[in-house]
């Protein structure tokens, strides 16, 4: 698929690029995450330790994606650092995330703000995390902390990141079953150190405890809504749900409506309620008669073992529409891959596809893609890579690859085009590939 010469996309779409506190900031010595990640055993591969260095290098970053030619900055708040001790809210982390956000207006770029990227504070999994009868309360009170600061200067808030991704991971059968086994161990030694009944976070619990989370993350996540619009009512609120494109073959139907079922609707539903659905999308599942159909011998692959398919980002969002009828934010997109050849073929076709869907009348608010650096994911350290530049591991050098060209170049088309398809010039330049 190539892009069409006479796509358009409304006026003011939201290019930019997503990032997260505790896979860019460094040194979160006071979340969950962090405990987990020093926790004996643990699932994870390295502790995330300085990370990026974002919370010192955060200009730099912001130069770099307002460099792309990008509209548009997703990062979070980390909780953690907001608020290290109940009820006790930093001074300083707060005059550093509103400095972020003035910096994303100084170069031209709408701050979209993720409250919870996964990690929250120590002492809130010490307590009970998400699913402690107070935890709408705790993270809805956090929320309005930061909304006070900074809700009227950002583009859109999304409440939770993905709190649908265990079921995802678990549905999908990703994980071995050693895995949840290993899980389990590592979550008791975190119970056992800290005294807690159970010590859990929002992207690391048991399976059998899905039910629980499912209603608690809900809870916490319409509690949150109502705190952040208390501050700016018209503030376009929304959650991101990670949504892969499950694609039925004749005779597939059954096992994708299954799948669907388990693991996006009750979120999209739920997201009814809300401005905006955020779809974060990075494979398609083929489901044949026999269940998900392996990838064709010789086709390009993935990180995650699944063949390499840009209309995956098109059916992800048409769908996610579908159920939940609110516009649709592409709040994540992209690839895990050390092959960057692969992520760099990838962009062109995969915008063009979502070009294609609206035009068809699904209502798109931007499209973020994931991520600016290679940063620290979660359970896989630093061994996985999804980023448009590089970063030094003792410098923290960044270093553009191939792939910030392309997106930049795409942008600049995208952008470039006028309401009667005529390309106008945008005054940017394409970061040399390293």
């Amino acid at each position: 698929m190539s892009i069409p010469t006479t796509a358009r996309l409304p006026e003011g779409f939201l290019w930019g690029v997503a990032t997260a506190g505790h896979q860019n900031e460094g040194d979160s010595t006071a979340s969950d995450v962090w405990f987990l990640e020093h926790t004996e055993p643990t699932i994870f591969r390295e502790p995330s330790g300085q990370a990026c260095r974002t919370w010192d290098l955060w200009e730099q970053d912001l130069d770099l994606a307002a460099g792309l030619g990008l509209t548009a900055f997703r990062f979070s708040v980390e909780w953690a650092r907001v608020e290290p001790a109940p009820g006790e809210f930093s001074a300083e982390a707060l005059d550093h995330y509103e400095a972020v956000v003035d910096g994303c207006l100084k170069r031209g770029m709408a701050p979209i703000v993720t409250f919870s990227h996964f990690a929250a504070p120590h002492w809130f999994a010490v307590h009970g995390s998400w699913v402690a009868k107070d935890a709408p309360r705790l993270f809805a009170r956090y929320c309005g902390v930061v909304a006070e600061r900074i809700a009227d200067r950002i583009a859109l808030a999304v409440t939770l990141n993905e709190p649908n991704l265990v079921q995802m991971l678990i549905s999908g059968h990703v994980l071995p079953p050693e895995a949840e086994t290993a899980k389990r161990a590592m979550l008791d030694a975190a119970s056992q150190a800290t005294g807690a009944a159970r010590y859990r976070c929002a992207n690391v619990f048991l399976e059998e405890e899905l039910p629980e989370f499912q209603v608690a993350l809900t809870d916490a996540h319409r509690a949150a809504r109502t705190a952040i619009k208390a501050h700016r009512a018209d503030l376009p609120v929304g959650l991101s749900i990670a949504v892969t494109d499950e694609y039925a073959l004749p005779g597939g139907e059954a096992g994708r409506d299954r799948k669907r079922a388990e693991v996006y609707d009750h979120w999209l539903r739920l997201a009814r309620e809300d401005d905006f659905v955020g779809v974060q999308n990075y494979e398609r599942i083929v489901h044949g008669p026999e269940g998900p159909v392996p990838p064709a011998p010789g086709a390009a692959v993935n990180d995650m073992g699944t063949a390499v398919e840009p209309a995956s980002l098109a059916g992800a969002v048409a769908y996610a529409h579908q159920v939940a009828g609110v516009p649709v934010l592409v709040s994540e997109h992209g690839m895990a891959t050390g092959d960057d050849d692969l992520r760099s073929g990838f962009i062109d076709p995969a915008l063009a596809g979502l070009a294609e869907v609206v035009e068809r009348g699904v209502p798109v608010l931007g499209y973020c893609h994931w991520t600016l650096l290679d940063n620290f994911e979660w359970v896989t350290g630093y061994h996985t890579k999804l980023g448009l530049h590089s970063v030094d591991r003792q410098t923290f050098e960044r270093h553009p690859k191939r792939s910030a060209s392309v997106y930049c170049e795409a942008v600049r088309r995208y952008r470039g085009m006028s309401a009667n398809g005529a390309p106008q010039p945008v005054e940017r330049t394409a970061p040399a590939a390293q």
